[in-house]
Formats: C-alpha cells, sequence, structure tokens
C-alpha cells in the first residue's frame, strides 16, 4: 500500500468567525473541514463534481472534532487533511489543524461520507470510479 494520501490549507480565519472571547466558534469546524476536503479533491483527483458526474452524490454521515487549544483570530492555522484507507464504500478523512509557527495542535477530527445514487439510495458497493481511484492511488 502507498503512503498515506494527504494534503494541507492555511485557513484564513474571519472576523465573523469568532465570538466576544476572540475564539473561533466551533460552528466554522466544518466549514474548514470541508475547505481542506476540496483542497483534497483537486490535488488527487476526487473533488465534488468528480464524485457528481459520475452518478453519486457523497453526503457526510459522520463528523467528530477533538478541540485542543483555542484557535483564536490571530492565530496562523493550517489544516491537514489525511485519507484513511477503508474496503467499504465510504470516504474516510483524519483532520488535524495546527499553528503554522509552532507545530501545536488546535484541533484534530474525522469525517466519515457514504455514496447514494441521484434516487438517493445509499450505494453499498464502491462506485466503479472509487474503485479505479483506489487502484491509481494504491489505496485498496
Amino acid at each position: 500500500m502507498k503512503e498515506s494520501l494527504s494534503a494541507s490549507k492555511k485557513i484564513e480565519i474571519r472576523f465573523s468567525e469568532v465570538d466576544s472571547m476572540n475564539i473561533v466558534w466551533h460552528g466554522s469546524y466544518p466549514l474548514y473541514f470541508e475547505d481542506a476536503r476540496e483542497e483534497f479533491g483537486q490535488k488527487y483527483g476526487l473533488g465534488y463534481m468528480t464524485i457528481f458526474s459520475n452518478g453519486y452524490y457523497a453526503p457526510l454521515v459522520e463528523a467528530s472534532f477533538k478541540y485542543k487549544k483555542a484557535l483564536i483570530y490571530e492565530s496562523k492555522p493550517v489544516i491537514v487533511i489525511t485519507y484513511i484507507p477503508t474496503e467499504s464504500a465510504k470516504i474516510v478523512f483524519d483532520y488535524k489543524i495546527i499553528d503554522e509557527t509552532d507545530g501545536s495542535v488546535y484541533a484534530t477530527g474525522r469525517t466519515v461520507q457514504v455514496f447514494m445514487d441521484r434516487d438517493y439510495q445509499l450505494v453499498w458497493e464502491n462506485p466503479e470510479f472509487y474503485r479505479k481511484w483506489k487502484e491509481k492511488w494504491e489505496v485498496l
């Protein structure tokens, strides 16, 4: 099996994302994870439009976050996303939000996506395009 597939993206914290204590609101983390998934998709060819153009949707069915350190407005965070291989018909990612300056960890997390066809029915087997993607990146 190939080394893990990962991507990273600098996060630009907007003033509207912090509360009165200057701490990033917890509801912003899913958006940061979304940005990381888009970055990963662009880098490895597994973006939302690729999934859609192959006749599928990939909704989130699980999302978890572990907060380690306050993320504040002046922080310089980077989010690292790592693909977690599975034989199942799902897409699993781990996330780590780190401080660009000292490497300390602000938060970690995981998301799980499944496949649905255009009739919104759950797909139990890996779609052909996803199986080929796994073969290409040697993550079967």
